[in-house]
């Protein structure tokens, strides 16, 4: 059964089965080849359809079990990048990583994601989401050697994205919702040309479009960071007012155990909002009432109509279980307040 109210939803990841990837571990190598590999992926992807639907997930997303990561997975596809050379870089401001350099002119040579997104449109019955990350945050997620500038390369990429978008929407898709963490880090970048790259790589969708902007998942480095970030985490405040005016539809965000102050949300008036219910940064399991207390406070600033509860971020780095048990735990909490508008 789906929701016409409070639509409940994921920000994307889910962990995977220990026998397609090792757990809790970000860029985990595949330990299948070939067609088991393929084949592997796709049961993955079945396992996370039937965990999200009996949790009550409305919106649901492949638990992107078919990627490594949610940035490399899709630029290993793209012509212009050398993996083998890399290059140290500081990743958002916070930690240093090893990553690919661009050394010409990018370009995607031919679906990367599509065939995922059929399968996964073909493989249950409730609206689903296919996440892509954002351009601003793939250009983070590189060493330009090439166009010396971020705006250009943003824009090349948010071309190639909008590619890839257009044939995704084509394949039945509900929502597509691009990834920009890289949103609560470079404000200047965000007003200066980082709104426009992430409309250029939505334009002409005719599904819903969505962005999903965090402070990342539980890995030990954002975790560090956001001991740095004070009693108030108000980065939110210097971005939405840029997105309520966007023309994107949606807007994902954390709330859980964050210091977000919630009247946040009040800048995003005319845009769904995404709550983040679910910390993902702690495998302590989320009891329903806590996140219906979530989803109550933000009522006080968005319509029912416009709520959509939500986790803060991906849950590629916990356990299954414990994953399993925060998506129950979402799915009964906006139950509660789902009854109680409807009473």
């Amino acid at each position: 059964m789906t929701h016409s109210l409070l639509r409940t939803t994921i920000a994307g990841s889910l962990p995977k089965p220990a026998w397609l990837a090792e757990p809790n571990k970000l860029w985990a190598p595949w330990r299948l080849e070939g067609e088991s590999l393929a084949e592997g992926k796709r049961d993955a992807v079945r396992l996370a359809l039937r965990d999200q639907e009996r949790a009550g997930i409305d919106i649901v997303t492949d638990g992107e079990q078919t990627r490594r990561h949610f940035v490399t997975t899709f630029i290993e596809q793209l012509d212009g990048v050398d993996f083998a050379n890399r290059r140290t870089v500081r990743i958002r401001n916070r930690y240093d990583a090893d990553v690919p350099v661009v050394v010409g002119p990018v370009a995607r040579r031919g679906p990367v994601f599509v065939d995922d997104a059929a399968f996964l449109r073909g493989a249950t019955e409730r609206r689903v989401k296919v996440t892509l990350p954002g351009p601003m945050t793939m250009v983070d997620t590189l060493y330009d050697a090439h166009y010396g500038s971020r705006e250009k390369l943003a824009l090349a990429f948010a071309d190639i994205l909008n590619e890839e978008a257009r044939a995704i929407a084509a394949a039945g898709v509900d929502v597509i919702q691009f990834d920009e963490p890289a949103f609560n880090v470079y404000f200047d970048e965000v007003r200066d040309w980082g709104i426009a790259a992430l409309e250029r790589a939505a334009a002409g969708l005719t599904c819903t479009t969505a962005v999903h902007i965090c402070y990342g998942y539980g890995i030990k480095a954002n975790i560090e960071w956001k001991k740095t970030l004070g009693s108030e985490w108000r980065q939110y405040e210097q971005t939405f007012p840029r997105l309520a005016a966007s023309s994107i539809d949606q807007v994902s965000l954390e709330c859980a155990h964050s210091h977000v102050p919630i009247d946040l949300i009040g800048l995003l008036e005319g845009k769904d909002v995404l709550v983040g219910a679910i910390d993902v940064a702690s495998d302590r399991i989320e009891t329903p009432e806590e996140v219906a207390d979530v989803i109550r406070a933000a009522l006080k600033f968005v319509p029912a109509a416009r709520l959509l509860p939500c986790t803060n971020c991906g849950m590629v780095p916990l356990s299954r279980d414990i994953a399993r048990r925060k998506l129950a735990a979402l799915g009964a909490g906006a139950a509660l307040v789902r009854r109680e508008l409807t009473s």
